[in-house]
C-alpha cells in the first residue's frame, strides 16, 4: 500500500489494495498476461485486483500471481499477511515460498495461450498435491545411492 492510501477496513479490500498497487507498478499488459497464465478473462483480473469488488482471490492463484507479478519479498510478506487475515482457512493451500524450490520442465506448446495456461496450472496443481502427500506422510526413510530404502 502506498503512503497516500489509507488502510481499508475490509480484510479482502486490504490485500486487494496491495495487489492493485503492485500491478500498477508493473509494465502495461501485466493484467492480460495474468489472465492468460491463469486461463481467465481480463475482467477476472480486474475483479480480483479491485478493492471495491468483494470477489476474493482464489487461493490456488495466489502463488502464481505473486510469481508472475514479481512481488518483492516485502510485497509478498505484506500481501500474504493480509490474505491470511481475510481467509484464515484458505491459506493452507498457499506455499510460503520458504520451503519451495523451482523445477523446470519441458512441456509441449499447444499453440494456444489458454491451453498452455491450463496445462501449466494443472502441472503446478499436481506438484503441490504430490508435495502435500509427501509432507503429510511423515519423515522419509533413508535412501541408498541406488534409491533403495
Amino acid at each position: 500500500m502506498n503512503a497516500s492510501t489509507p488502510p481499508p477496513e475490509n480484510p479482502v479490500a486490504a490485500y486487494k489494495t496491495l495487489f492493485r498497487d503492485a500491478l500498477d507498478r508493473r509494465p502495461s499488459g501485466m493484467r492480460q498476461r495474468l489472465a492468460e497464465a491463469l486461463g481467465k478473462n481480463r475482467s477476472f483480473i480486474t475483479q480480483i485486483s479491485n478493492p471495491a469488488y468483494p470477489t476474493p482471490i482464489p487461493a490456488e492463484h495466489v502463488d502464481r500471481i505473486m510469481e508472475l507479478c514479481h512481488f518483492s519479498p516485502d510485497e509478498r510478506r505484506a500481501f500474504l499477511d493480509a490474505y491470511r487475515i481475510a481467509h484464515a482457512r484458505r491459506t493452507r493451500q498457499i506455499a510460503s515460498g520458504a520451503d519451495t524450490r523451482t523445477l523446470i520442465l519441458e512441456a509441449p506448446d499447444f499453440g494456444d495461450p489458454v491451453k498452455n495456461a491450463a496445462y501449466d496450472q494443472t502441472m503446478r496443481d499436481i506438484a503441490r498435491r504430490i508435495s502435500k502427500l509427501v509432507r503429510d506422510a511423515g519423515p522419509a526413510s533413508p535412501v541408498d545411492e541406488d534409491g533403495n530404502r
